[in-house]
């Protein structure tokens, strides 16, 4: 009895059990491996576009489609009529999407379907063909999940010759500020209370400085960013060169993880790191600025590794104290109209900084993220006044070291230099360390004798 109990309990065992040891391990690994890749499928391939959103930039325009979720997606061209199609792998519009304004741009609507009953087709219709270029985003602190798709104009390329760009007359030239208000586009930057968005604070203390440096006579503004659109970190310093600027200025009103944080500042590139703890944060906040705008982590042209190796060499000594000087009397200046953070030019890595030739600063006029600082930065008044600060600093600067080949340094020679009276100067000894005659620094400074008083500013014409 005993013995047919036994036989009875293993042949009516599970039938897994009665498999051998290969074949109970194949049997598993199958299993298992397809419980693994039914939860994959259902995690990455399942999304809803919650909202579509536009900007236009010079060169191209930019739509980003906001996400519940990470999704795959494929993009292709189609002519006649010009159309780009995006699938979206099991992916559904939620009720509340609309279409943006499409103005200005090449896309003359927007429409969507479900295809295959499961995917969800959009189809853009265009005026003309144009080069795409389209990538994912994870989510950060600002947003969550989104598809961006960058539509290039296919514009012909101009070739500018010497004489393009080196006028035939050999006129002097005037002195090129590039003015570059940050973020932009689907990157507000910093928010303060009542949603005072960064982004488009610094544009407009942007366009009020553009406005004081066409007004003055030897200088110029170029707006790095002229609208609402984003423009990748190293771009920024690209178009700068390309327009041969003499200064780089980017304007910013950060904001800070304490709110009591206030007060303008001014930087410039530090060759090792950070001076303060406030610098370190606010340059880890702006670095990352290229992975919201969807650059840094997608760009096969990009070379993170190789430019942050090169940041500085000897040739950008020169380039970096001017940087230095000039950011000075920016922040000196500032600080007749605002409070200031620091009473010095502090250093940080900022990308934007990183133009080897080109002086650089990068201007905080106040922290967003304090509640006085983010009504007063929010006022047009305040913003005149701080980019009219901010333009005195740099006039005092270029009036004294003006470019070669500017209509400042033409005019400075025109009028000469000028020499401060030291103790135990004579008005001979002068005349003879600057190869002139007395009389002639007699008429020039309108001296009535040949007595001088230290301190006494000398005229120096320009020698015959």
């Amino acid at each position: 009895m005993t013995r047919r109990y036994h036989a009875r309990k293993i042949t009516n065992a599970p039938i897994g059990l009665s498999l051998s040891g290969r074949r109970l391990r194949q049997f598993l690994f199958t299993t298992c491996l397809g419980l693994v890749l039914a939860t994959q499928a259902t995690v990455t391939l399942a999304a809803d576009v919650n909202g579509i959103r536009l900007w236009r930039a010079p060169d191209h325009t930019r739509v980003v489609f906001d996400l519940s979720g990470p999704v795959e997606h494929k993009i292709f061209q189609l002519e006649n009529p010009a159309r780009l199609v995006l699938d979206l792998s099991a992916s559904q519009t939620s009720a509340s999407v609309s279409s943006p304004d499409f103005k200005n741009t090449p896309i003359t609507s927007l429409r969507w379907a479900t295809r295959e009953q499961r995917d969800l087709r959009v189809v853009l219709d265009l005026t003309k063909p144009v080069s795409p270029r389209s990538f994912v985003l994870g989510s950060n602190e600002q947003y969550g999940d989104r598809l961006v798709v960058d539509l290039y104009d296919n514009e012909k390329t101009t070739v500018k010759t010497v004489d393009d760009v080196m006028p035939a007359d050999s006129k002097a030239r005037n002195v090129i500020i590039a003015i570059d208000a940050g973020h932009g586009g689907d990157d507000p930057g910093a928010i303060g209370p009542g949603k005072v968005q960064e982004k488009k604070v610094v544009l407009q203390i942007s366009r009020e400085l553009k406005k004081l440096v066409d007004g003055t006579p030897g200088y110029e503004g170029v707006l790095v960013r002229s609208g609402d659109y984003y423009i990748p970190l190293r771009k920024r310093t690209d178009i700068a060169r390309q327009k041969r600027a003499d200064l780089f200025i980017s304007v910013h009103a950060d904001a800070f993880k304490a709110a009591s944080a206030h007060g303008a500042s001014v930087y410039a590139l530090s060759r090792r790191g950070a001076t303060s703890e406030t610098a370190r944060y606010l340059a880890k906040r702006e670095n990352r600025a290229d992975l919201i705008g969807g650059v840094g982590s997608v760009s096969l042209t990009d070379k993170d590794a190789m430019l942050a190796g090169v940041l500085l060499d000897l040739s950008m000594t020169a380039t970096l104290d001017s940087s230095l000087e000039v950011g000075g009397k920016v922040l000196k200046s500032m600080g007749k109209v605002a409070r200031l953070h620091k009473k010095h030019v502090e250093q940080a890595g900022f990308m934007v900084l990183k133009s080897p030739d080109v002086p650089s600063i990068l201007v905080e006029t106040g922290f967003i993220s304090n509640p006085g600082e983010a009504k007063r930065l929010s006022q047009r008044g305040y913003q005149r006044k701080m980019a009219n600060a901010i333009f005195q600093g740099v006039k005092e600067y270029f009036d004294q070291s003006p470019p070669e080949g500017t209509l400042l340094a033409l005019n400075r020679r025109k009028l000469g230099t000028v020499y401060v009276v030291s103790p135990g100067d004579t008005l001979s000894e002068i005349a003879q360390r600057h190869h002139t005659s007395v009389n002639t620094l007699q008429r020039h400074n309108q001296l009535k004798s040949t007595r001088i008083r230290v301190g006494q500013r000398i005229k120096i014409p320009i020698s015959s």
